[in-house]
């Protein structure tokens, strides 16, 4: 996901997360990841601690993080939870 977002993957991982996470509070968590909706399921969010993505209508996405260390641990997480589910 090196400066262009893998939206398959972003969105295979939502899923998952969805289906095989925690519920708690309008959002579901496995692994560290906490994925959740806006109000009206346009734009999705997947964090972590370090790392937030937003990803909304259009494909447009937006990652906030302070570092590159930060963002490839997360772009793990978010692989081995496709890989593991």
């Amino acid at each position: 996901m090196k400066n262009e977002l893998d939206t398959k993957l972003l969105l295979r991982v939502f899923d998952k997360i969805r289906q095989h996470g925690e519920h708690q509070n309008e959002a579901y968590t496995l692994e560290g990841i906490k994925a959740y909706t806006d109000f009206d399921g346009y734009t999705l969010y997947v964090e972590d601690a370090l790392v937030k993505l937003s990803f909304g209508f259009h494909n447009q996405y937006h990652f906030d993080y302070e570092s590159n260390s930060h963002l490839e641990a997360f772009e793990k997480k978010l692989l081995n939870i496709d890989k593991a589910y």
